[in-house]
């Protein structure tokens, strides 16, 4: 296997970028080379899974931390400081062992290979207790992308997931991703993560959703705006026109005299489904005011009337 490339590298950032220069590069790089997207290309999913793997180091905090000061070995640091946190450990003559992560690092700790033979078992019962602490730390958390339209977002839906087991064989679960989730949320599978280092128990499974690109609807949070034609008369004169929703039906929109092109009109909890099921967003309708053409003589006619009438001159006669 070849060396691990550059997290930042993959990202196409530089290693001081801020979090909203991270999220928007992987989202960016995410969209285009998405397995769904891009079906059969070994090349786009193995690229995708680099961009995924990076994005979920970098945009956390603590992880970036960590690897920024060891690089690829940051996992190897994180579990030697989850080791310690469980302090305590004792080895022979009840000398209770300190140690960081320089210690795995180069640095001038203490012997490490000893200390974890202690705890393994090789020196008594202290190491058999050292041993049972270790076993109870959980595996790493795992993440997963998984893309779906605004459609399913709003309505809610379920991916069909195939895990690997111990012996090989695929298993098959089935999740449910929650209405009125985001770009970039993170839907939690319990315990179905990376196994613990020590034999522990497993880490969590996280859905982290991509949501595609909707040609009808442009989403700002819980809200949703959409492009309402309306005929110049309609415009004009007042009226009503229909308006697609994302439930798949459509509403009637009540247009009052003299709106303006542009006029954004709210239909109040028409939007997004809120998580947690706290209402919806909104539904806003922006009018886009329909110019006629292929004109009759008469509508012509009556065109020509009304500029007569709405110009200046026509006003002082």
């Amino acid at each position: 296997m070849g060396t691990k490339r550059d997290y930042y590298e993959a990202l196409g950032v530089k290693r001081g970028a801020s979090e909203k220069e991270i999220r928007q590069a992987y989202r960016k790089l995410a969209r285009q080379h998405h397995p769904d997207l891009n079906p059969n290309d070994k090349a786009a999913e193995t690229r995708f899974k680099e961009i995924s793997e990076a994005n979920e180091v970098l945009s956390d905090k603590e992880k970036r931390g960590k690897y920024d000061r060891y690089g690829h070995d940051w996992q190897l640091a994180e579990q030697a400081e989850a080791a310690r946190a469980k302090a305590g450990f004792s080895g022979p003559g009840g000398r209770a062992y300190e140690f960081s992560t320089d210690d795995i690092f180069g640095g001038s700790g203490g012997d490490l290979g000893g200390m974890f033979g202690d705890l393994f078992g090789r020196s008594g019962a202290r190491g058999s207790r050292g041993r049972g602490q270790l076993d109870s730390l959980p595996g790493q958390d795992v993440e997963q992308p998984v893309l779906i339209s605004l459609e399913e977002a709003f309505a809610g839906t379920t991916r069909l997931l195939n895990l690997a087991t111990a012996d090989g064989a695929p298993r098959r679960i089935e999740v449910r991703i929650p209405a009125g989730v985001r770009e970039g949320s993170r839907v939690r599978v319990a315990s179905e993560g990376a196994p613990g280092p020590f034999g522990g128990p497993k880490g969590d499974l996280y859905l982290v959703v991509s949501i595609t690109p909707n040609n009808t609807f442009v989403r700002d949070g819980d809200d949703l705006a959409v492009k309402a034609p309306v005929p110049l008369h309609v415009a004009v004169l007042g009226g009503e026109v229909e308006i697609p929703t994302p439930k798949g039906s459509r509403l009637a929109l009540r247009i009052p005299p003299e709106t303006q092109n542009g006029r954004r009109i709210r239909l109040a909890g028409q939007g997004m489904p809120r998580l947690g099921g706290n209402g919806n967003g909104d539904l806003y309708a922006e009018v886009n005011v329909v110019i006629p053409t292929h004109l009759s003589d008469e509508e012509r006619a009556l065109f020509k009337r009304l500029a007569e009438l709405r110009s200046p001159i026509g006003a002082a006669e």
